[in-house]
């Protein structure tokens, strides 16, 4: 993989970089990551991950992270969705355990999450007031770190009371909208990694800056800089790839730092192998998720040499 010189990032970010408190994410740094899966083990012993995702009409997301999540290693998933997307999701990852909402349409109440190791939301769950109001209920009995993304992110933006809420140590993955959404003010594209930085320490957070060059701001001001990916993966569904990437990684006791590093990684080289063979002009999410397996082989081969 060529990697990318300090300039360059400088130049896609739009901004100087303090290089003493920022690194570029290498091959070398993630291989120590990777767990090895003990010969005797069971599906319990990789985590039970639940995803909340997909309301009427977004089950694809829902689908698109699940299958992500399984394909990542989790040992169990379970998806809270309306019981609408029941029978859709069910016939698309039969692998999956639904857990039903009250409502047929959309995400309306804070399941009971004891008993799982990873919990992540977002993935098409909507913006009605009844979401925000089960959000602001699962953030009130949580304290572990969440994964947080797409509509969970606008519903922070909306309600700006529930950023305050966040468990420290959650991870959140905003596009730049959602960063001026989360941000609750516009600002240039240029200071978006100043913006998640302030962020970030503040509310002692791993926020995933996505996009070219995919920044990982941590709750000490740390930037990471990610190196795989390609602009085949600006296409619909790839940030809910991420979040099951994400959800199965921290079901598995990755740490939430090491989390953001391989998850971000993987999903990048996934995206970077699918792009070799279908080129960056037709790639769609689930060409990302099809190609994790090779991803993840790529570095557990180079992990055992």
């Amino acid at each position: 993989m060529n990697l990318p010189d300090h300039k360059k990032i400088e130049s896609t970010y739009g901004c100087p970089i303090d290089w003493k408190q920022s690194r570029i994410i290498t091959t070398t740094d993630v291989l120590p990551y990777l767990h090895q899966r003990p010969y005797n083990s069971h599906k319990g012993t990789f985590g039970h991950a639940m995803l909340i995702a997909g309301k009427r009409g977004m089950a694809g997301a829902a689908i698109l992270s699940a299958q992500a999540a399984l394909r990542s290693g989790v040992g169990l998933l379970t998806v809270h969705t309306p019981t609408y997307n029941t029978p859709i999701i069910q016939g698309a990852v039969p692998e999956a355990i639904i857990s039903e909402d009250d409502s047929p349409t959309h995400f309306s109440h804070a399941p009971n999450t004891s008993g799982y190791d990873a919990i992540a939301i977002g993935p098409g769950v909507g913006i009605s007031e009844e979401s925000a109001q089960a959000f602001a209920e699962l953030l009130e009995k949580e304290t572990r770190p969440l994964i947080i993304d797409a509509d969970a992110l606008n519903l922070i933006g909306t309600h700006p009371e529930l950023l305050g809420m966040v468990p420290a140590n959650s991870i959140i993955t905003p596009h730049y909208r959602e960063l001026q959404r989360i941000a609750g003010k516009e600002f240039a594209l240029n200071e978006r990694l100043d913006i998640a930085r302030e962020l970030a320490g503040k509310h002692q957070l791993h926020i995933i800056v996505k996009g070219a060059y995919t920044a990982i701001v941590c709750p000490d001001q740390h930037v990471l800089f990610n190196t795989t990916g390609n602009v085949g993966m600006a296409t619909a569904g790839s940030g809910d790839v991420l979040t099951g990437i994400l959800a199965a990684l921290l079901a598995q006791n990755y740490t939430p730092v090491e989390t953001c590093v391989l998850g971000t990684f993987i999903h990048g080289l996934s995206g970077d192998i699918a792009t070799s063979r279908l080129g960056e002009t037709s790639l769609i999410s689930s060409d990302i998720i099809h190609n994790l397996p090779q991803a993840f082989e790529a570095l557990n081969g180079q992990n055992h040499t």
